[in-house]
């Protein structure tokens, strides 16, 4: 396109601007990808651009010009230079095209050419270009435009095609015919037949008088082109076919030859004479041949290509010299492709991971002799928005302060006006429930086919019913990391205390798993399922979240209770104890008890328990009965407290077993009551199905009557008439929000509710309690997985004073990573079909003003001191570190080193796919073995003050010696001379330096802070991995930064975590120099191109003693010195 014509304003929007598409890149490939990536000078990185530097070209030699990545990780299928334009055209095994344009590799377009099968053939047009696949022939324009699509026969797989003139195309492959189709017609015109040995033509090339085929067998056949019979055939190797090239009378040929252990590759390359269609003498290379072609400029050259990317140059009549080698530096371990442009200034080579070089023998190549103009698209001109710096990531927007008004707003509308209108949870398909039929408690029903797969949409009236984000209706909503739910006392609290923490995000669980698994009763009661029954669904979620329920706080007590009375209760199992006030669990969730036993004689026992939970225990009788069916959840919940049953027990008076009469009777009741609900058959879910049906009718029965709401006389609605019906019985809800109980003279026990959930007044009178209702735990109901849990938890005024800054409770529905407010009523909506009631929470009104809720950290400065190692063979001699003093306790903001090593429990579990790509299937275990603590200031810095070994009981896999220095036996307490400790010891003092405010300096400490389970605000880590780093580059080892910043050595035979924390530290040092604390990032970048250069001249390894030994003298250095 000209651009003479434009406006003189637009001229910087010239050819100078159409630079590349960034494509998306994959986060997780090899960073060495990416080395070749330009970087704009605000450090941005602009994928597929050539890096900026200059290339000595001497005419006639060729050499590198350029590297570019198409497409990251994904081999390169077939390159092809445009036969019209200034084009490279690439292929790629995951059917995505790109081109680039001019010899600086310029991104031009990048589409998908189909989605399943790798691009074979590319084959340039005037008018567009024509992508080959397995059996699909697609010809679109060079914007990606699809021009027609041309379907083949299923069973066929192509893998050649051959323009024999302007609109003639043949196609072969694996089968015993070519296709000829006509380009104006997009149509078969004749299928041509031919019989060889293994058919199959996967090379086509073409003269002014024969027509050639390469065969898989190794054979070479000449046809007719009018006829297309054969004429002459050539058995060029005995294993299979390569490739091959004519030129003029001669036709080379390189390929696999059969050999005892197999086909190998044959380094001798066949030539044949044309005019005497025999074989001449064999040509002797120094290569494995994979790819060749002729490059006839002065003489009738040879270019062989093996696929390590070693690269000849001889000629076809003579012997091939070594001199003539040269190498290409592919990214990945193979060269895929390879091709010689129409002018043969140039040649492009791809490689196995997706990156593209370009090879020239002129300092200015052209791909053709005469291209025409390349046509761009005009760039945007629209005017951008000016950009608004908004560092704060963790801080909501409503936070910035809007101006303030003495006007109503519009949204200030009354109480009584507005309500909430959440969406509800829809419901299973009537078509599902009407063909489902059951086996046992599973439900089997055929796709009604009236939704689309793994999708439940939702439908609104009118757009205005979404809710609008400040981000937009497109955008998917931000999501909240819900934290894992296994936890014990001790690992409990210090991730509830990280997740407290201002800024954290997320937290996780996988110490108190290890824990967890370690624990017996929680194997016998089944709570540790195996990874075929959760991938398969066979686990009933319902019964495992109620067993776990009483596990957890069975378990918790015990282990609170063991701090006061260590001879406490050790059972698992149960819910009854022998004292409940010694923990804060017991006093919280505790109820204490009289268990009196009737035998027939007379004899009456009594004994007081306590107990932590309730089951409810639902009324005898059949469904139908219809006096049976209106039953309130307060008579069950009583029935379920104060139970009465008939059992064998024995009787001391009459010195055997005999029936009894079993009673319940409370004494003190809970602040915390937990129920589980114990809906596991038909009988108990039919009971709630029948008591929601019971208050919908009511509910229906009373909207009946007219009703007055006389303090809403601004909607207009009369007085005098009856009370209004209960949003409760009009929204089928049978189990209240609130609920009252009264202890009676007698030892008996009262609970009422009314429907609305209020009460008079909240203060409680003389053994009167009132209780709201504060979560739901609901297990969602799938024949196919097993289902799901989720909960719907009110949150209390404290949260949303400190988040929101406004006093109001709410609830919240957690389902996974997802948390969202709903409506009350869906906490207490339960529908059998596929929504199931399993843990409800009670707590008494006025809870909070009944304890001290301020907040202690019990962590003192005395962890840091000194304290006696686990090993029993330790000597003083042996001391790697000096505990710090009390006048050298670290402040806010001071610096340590810190370093980690790990330990394998378990090994990956992965299998390798038939497309070669590997599944993980379990990911390894990791657990801490050391964790060192360097001083980072003041006279002894570097100076380690921590040095601890983490003793385990779990059995180790693989000490990983190598990278981690962990030997056998330093881990166990009987023969290890290390400092070593428990994991509970090191978390104390790592949880008060992260409290006190430190910062931390050290290499990958993401991944340290991830294994070793503890959550660090980012303004409190300083990782040099990141410090050292170009964006969409590798990142570089500690190693090789000590080296080139230090000159020093580390990390010789195995890894030291003192070395490697001092080590950061100084390099945490160099980088305040070089960049001058941070004010000088232009110069500093400078540095770090100098550091990824060097790294790629040195393929990121640190010399020998015996060779180079000092990079000071680096250009780095000298470019810094000239600031």
């Amino acid at each position: 396109m000209n651009f003479e014509g434009l406006d003189p304003g637009l001229a910087e929007y010239a050819p100078a601007m159409h630079s590349a598409l960034d494509p998306v890149l994959d986060a997780h490939l090899n960073p060495s990808l990416l080395q070749n990536v330009e970087l704009d000078p605000e450090g941005v990185a602009l994928e597929a651009l050539p890096v900026q530097e200059s290339v000595h070209i001497m005419e006639g030699v060729y050499s590198e010009l350029h590297s570019v990545v198409a497409e990251v990780g994904v081999p390169v299928s077939v390159s092809h230079f445009d036969l019209h334009e200034e084009m490279l055209w690439v292929g790629s095994h995951g059917g995505h095209a790109t081109s680039f344009f001019g010899p600086a590799l310029e991104r031009y377009s990048s589409f998908q050419v189909n989605g399943s099968d790798d691009i074979r053939q590319i084959q340039s047009l005037e008018n567009g270009i024509l992508f080959l696949t397995k059996n699909n022939l697609k010809y679109m324009a060079r914007g990606g435009l699809i021009i027609f699509d041309y379907l083949l026969d299923e069973s066929e797989d192509m893998h050649s095609l051959l323009l024999t003139d302007s609109s003639t195309l043949l196609v072969g492959g694996l089968q015993n015919h070519i296709l000829e189709i006509d380009l104006n017609t997009v149509q078969e015109t004749q299928k041509v037949q031919y019989a060889v040995e293994t058919p199959g033509v996967t090379i086509m090339r073409q003269t002014n008088r024969f027509f050639f085929c390469g065969h898989t067998s190794g054979k070479v056949s000449l046809r007719d082109l009018r006829t297309f019979k054969v004429e002459h055939e050539f058995d060029a190797f005995s294993g299979s076919l390569s490739d091959f090239d004519v030129h003029g009378n001669l036709l080379a040929a390189c390929g696999f030859s059969s050999r005892l252990t197999g086909l190998a590759c044959d380094r001798f390359l066949k030539v044949y004479d044309l005019r005497m269609m025999r074989a001449i003498t064999p040509l002797q290379v120094h290569v494995d041949p994979a790819f060749l072609r002729f490059i006839p400029t002065y003489t009738s050259r040879l270019a062989i290509i093996s696929q390590s990317g070693q690269c000849q140059f001889c000629e076809p009549t003579g012997l091939a010299n070594p001199a003539d080698i040269f190498h290409v530096n592919p990214v990945g371990p193979l060269l895929m492709t390879f091709d010689v442009s129409a002018s043969k200034q140039a040649l492009a080579f791809g490689d196995s991971e997706g990156c593209v070089h370009l090879w020239t023998d002129s300092p200015e190549p052209s791909f053709n002799p005469y291209s025409r103009e390349t046509e761009f698209a005009l760039p945007c001109l629209v005017d951008s928005l000016p950009p608004l710096d908004w560092s704060q990531d963790l801080l909501p927007l409503s936070l910035i302060p809007v101006p303030l008004t003495t006007d109503t707003l519009l949204s200030d509308w009354p109480a009584a006006n507005s309500a909430p209108a959440p969406r509800r949870a829809p419901p299973v398909d009537a078509e599902i429930l009407r063909t489902m039929k059951k086996v046992g408690f599973i439900g089997y029903a055929p796709n009604p086919r009236t939704r689309l797969r793994n999708q439940v949409y939702s439908e609104f009236d009118s757009f205005s019913q979404v809710t609008e984000s400040p981000i937009g209706r497109e955008e998917e909503p931000h999501l909240h990391m819900v934290s894992k739910k296994y936890r014990k006392v001790g690992l409990l609290l210090f991730i509830l205390h990280c997740t407290w923490r201002p800024g954290t995000i997320k937290g996780e669980g996988s110490n108190f798993l290890r824990a967890f698994r370690t624990i017996p009763e929680a194997s016998a009661l089944g709570l540790i399922l195996a990874d075929s029954d959760e991938a398969s669904g066979k686990g009933n979620l319902a019964r495992l979240i109620q067993r776990w329920n009483r596990f957890i706080l069975t378990q918790l007590h015990q282990d609170m209770q063991e701090l006061e009375v260590p001879q406490a209760y050790r059972g698992a199992g149960g819910s009854s104890f022998c004292s409940s006030g010694d923990s804060v669990i017991g006093q919280l969730f505790s109820c204490e008890m009289e268990n009196c036993s009737l035998c027939r004689c007379g004899s009456e026992t009594v004994r007081a328990s306590s107990t932590l939970l309730f089951t409810l225990s639902y009324p005898e009788g059949s469904n139908s009965d219809k006096t049976g069916k209106n039953c309130d959840f307060a008579q069950v919940l009583k029935r379920s407290i104060c139970l009465e049953q008939n059992t064998q027990a024995w009787c001391d008076n009459c010195e055997k077993y005999q029936p009894t009469i079993q009673t319940r009777n409370i004494r003190h009741l809970p602040d915390i009551l937990v129920i589980n609900c114990e809906v596991n058959s038909l009988k108990e879910a039919d009971f709630w199905r029948v008591q929601a049906e019971v208050k919908t009718g009511a509910g229906n029965r009373a909207t009946n009557f007219r009703f007055s709401c006389p303090d809403r006389k601004e909607l207009g609605s009369p007085e005098g008439m009856l009370m209004c019906p209960s949003i409760e019985e009009l929204k089928n809800v049978w189990l209240p929000f609130s609920i009252r109980m009264k202890m009676t003279k007698n030892k008996g026990l009262d609970v009422l509710f009314t429907s609305c959930g209020l009460f008079q007044s909240d203060s409680e009178e003389h053994g009167v309690y009132v209780y709201d209702l504060m979560a739901t735990v609901v297990h969602i109901l799938d024949s196919r997985t097993g289902g799901s849990l989720v909960a719907h938890i009110k949150v209390g005024e404290t949260y949303h004073q400190r988040k929101e800054g406004v006093t109001h409770q709410q609830w919240y529905l957690f389902n996974d990573f997802l948390i969202e407010p709903i409506d009350k009523h869906e906490a207490v909506q339960f529908d059998m079909n596929w929504k199931v009631p399993a843990i409800l929470y009670y707590i008494k009104r006025n809870l909070n003003s009944k304890y001290n809720l301020n907040i202690k950290n019990p962590i003192e400065a005395s962890v840091l001191l000194a304290e006696a190692s686990l090993a029993r063979k330790q000597r003083k001699t042996h001391t790697t570190f000096i505990p710090l003093m009390l006048n050298e306790m670290p402040q806010v903001g001071d610096l340590v080193g810190l370093d980690a090593e790990f330990v394998t429990l378990n090994e990956e579990e992965a299998e390798l796919r038939s497309d070669g790509t590997k599944s993980t299937i379990k990911p390894s275990q990791m657990s801490v073995a050391r964790i060192t603590c360097v001083r980072g200031q003041g006279p002894n810095e570097g100076i380690p003050f921590i040095d601890d070994y983490i003793s385990t009981q779990e059995q180790v896999v693989d000490y990983l010696t190598q990278y981690s220095g962990i030997k056998p036996g330093d881990l166990d307490a009987k023969i290890s001379s290390k400092h070593l400790t428990t994991l509970k010891s090191t978390y104390l003092k790592l949880r008060f330096l992260i409290d006190i405010g430190v910062k931390f300096v050290g290499h990958g400490l993401q991944k340290d802070f991830r294994v070793i389970n503890l959550m660090v605000p980012k303004d409190q880590v300083l990782d040099t991995v990141y410090l050292f780093h170009m964006p969409r580059k590798r990142m570089i080892s500690l190693r090789f930064l000590a080296w080139y910043f230090l000159d020093l050595k580390i990390q010789g035979e195995t890894h030291d975590s003192i070395e490697d924390a001092r080590t950061a530290l100084q390099l945490y040092r160099k980088y305040l120099e070089l960049s001058k604390n941070g004010t000088e990032p232009e110069s500093f970048h400078k540095v770090l191109k100098g550091l990824y250069e060097k790294g790629r001249k040195m393929d990121w390894k640190v010399p020998e003693p015996e060779g180079q030994t000092s990079p000071k003298s680096a250009a780095v250095f000298s470019s810094v010195l000239a600031l």
